[in-house]
């Protein structure tokens, strides 16, 4: 990650998101039942911290802004991103460590299978 999107990331709002110990398997799952949000965890999974997540940007540009920003919701709110606001930005970032110690070895479980 850049020294300026670390920066940046901590001078912006954490947007709400479960604790590590409320992470639910079931609302893990149920997001990643959406192609569209699997497709997310993919692209977040491989990139890291994501700033510019205009639906061009993040393989999507068939979906209006609105739907890309209901999945990025879903995903933070079912415990598998973490969202800081920082002016008109937002920074998006998987949250590996998080699941990984909620749920170990799930993550890569998820990245290894074949769909998409």
């Amino acid at each position: 990650m850049k020294s300026e999107d670390q920066q940046a990331r901590r001078a912006g709002e954490l947007l709400p998101q479960p604790d590590v110990a409320e992470i639910d398997l079931v609302k893990v799952m149920h997001a990643l039942g959406d192609s569209t949000r699997m497709h997310l965890f993919r692209t977040f999974a491989e990139t890291g911290l994501q700033c510019d997540c205009s639906s061009e940007r993040l393989g999507l540009s068939h979906l209006h802004k609105s739907t890309v920003s209901h999945h990025l919701r879903i995903l933070r709110e079912s415990g598998l991103t973490s969202t800081w606001a920082v002016g008109r930005n937002r920074y998006v970032e998987l949250r590996r460590d998080d699941l990984e110690s909620r749920f170990p070895g799930l993550v890569e479980v998820l990245l290894s299978s074949g769909t998409a």
